[in-house]
């Protein structure tokens, strides 16, 4: 949905293409009451569109169908999508894939969660559903620690209906992919950019956000009006014609090393050399394909990542967010503490660094080499 003001988000519309009301407010508060992105309202948006589809097809009103969310989750899990959105027969037995795995049913879940709480609180649904969605529980079942100091009674929600998701291996990209990577670039641009994830930490979505104004190169840049020593980015979520959108609600300051400033550098005179002083006002932008000068969408750096892959023969699908975990691992190999990482990924959570600390296999069997044998001890024993 595109609104006059040029921000746009995603909503559900019926058979008939009319907009289903309450979806449709639900993901306008998400999108402008709690600041999520376009691409969330999206994923919301296709999510309540498969249990509004269930619903119709089964016969049921969606406020009241979920006391049968049961039921639902063994839809989702066997039953597959059509172009038409009708759905496709359903092909039990032993060995059938299934249509969707254990992440994807949650997520549909959690959102349809958020649609019915929305509905009730808005008086479009019962306020039963809330105890067919969540369970009551309280703090007594937690473990001290998480307690806190007020031992007092105190609620929380939990969710009723969730699949137990296979632990899923986090990995990072390692030095050798990312410098491969690196040489396969056939253009300042791209070995920039190469930096930007690698190097800098950014995402995808943050480092095609990126405006020239944000970069400052200069080891003083007070005459910019920014008293930040030495060269830096300011990592900004902004509502963004090329889509780019940065997961972090907070601004922060990006500190960048010589290599980084280098390819800074290089990639400008190369602008400069193709565009003159044109193109917009973003860092990264087309160069060698038209439009000229348009920014570069989040998409085009996921593939430019897929294509260098593919130029450094290597074994395994390396993305832009490996790149990002590989600096967060790098930080703290060289000594940073979790605290530096934290600041350097600009996240606000002190857990959130935790899945980006993920210990070089080589440092690892170095660890297990440095523990000493034992021994059998001589001439100790006692008279």
């Amino acid at each position: 949905m595109d609104l006059p003001s040029g921000v746009r988000y995603w909503t559900v519309v019926d058979d008939d293409f009319e907009v289903v009301w309450v979806a449709d407010q639900w993901l306008r508060f998400l999108r402008f009451g709690r600041s999520r992105a376009e691409l969330t309202t999206k994923a919301y948006a296709e999510s309540v569109a498969l249990y509004l589809l269930w619903c119709r097809i089964t016969g049921r009103q969606w406020p009241q169908a979920a006391r049968d969310m049961g039921l639902f989750m063994v839809w989702l899990k066997y039953t597959p999508s059509t172009q038409d959105g009708e759905p496709a027969p359903v092909v039990l037995g032993p060995g059938a894939e299934p249509a969707r795995r254990e992440r994807r049913i949650n997520g549909v879940l959690t959102a349809v969660r958020g649609l019915l709480s929305y509905a009730v609180s808005v008086g479009e649904a019962p306020r039963s559903v809330l105890g067919q969605i969540y369970e009551l529980a309280d703090s007594r079942d937690l473990p001290l620690e998480a307690q806190g100091e007020d031992s007092g009674l105190s609620y929380r929600l939990r969710a009723v209906h969730r699949v137990q998701e296979p632990e899923a291996e986090v990995d990072r990209a390692t030095d050798d992919e990312l410098v491969a990577m690196f040489l396969e670039c056939r253009n300042a641009r791209d070995r920039l950019i190469v930096l930007l994830l690698g190097r800098v930490g950014l995402r995808r979505g943050q480092a095609a956000g990126l405006h020239r104004s944000d970069c400052h190169l200069l080891p003083d840049s007070r005459a910019l009006g920014c008293d930040y020593e030495g060269a830096h980015v300011h990592v900004r979520r902004r509502d963004n014609s090329n889509r780019a959108w940065s997961k972090s609600k907070e601004a922060w300051t990006q500190p960048l090393d010589f290599l980084v400033v280098q390819a800074f550098d290089q990639y400008i005179d190369e602008r400069h050399e193709i565009l003159g002083a044109g193109g917009s006002d973003f860092l990264l932008v087309n160069l060698f394909r038209e439009p000229l000068g348009a920014p570069m969408s989040p998409d085009a750096l996921g593939e430019l990542f897929e294509r260098l892959g593919q130029r450094a023969k290597l074994s395994r699908k390396v993305g832009p967010h490996m790149a990002r975990r590989a600096f967060g691992s790098n930080v703290s190999h060289a000594g940073g503490s979790v605290d530096e990482v934290q600041a350097l990924l600009g996240q606000t959570h002190p857990e959130s660094p935790r899945p980006y600390l993920i210990p070089d296999r080589a440092r690892l069997r170095e660890a297990i080499e440095r523990v000493p044998s034992p021994r059998a001890l001589h001439g100790t024993g006692e008279k």
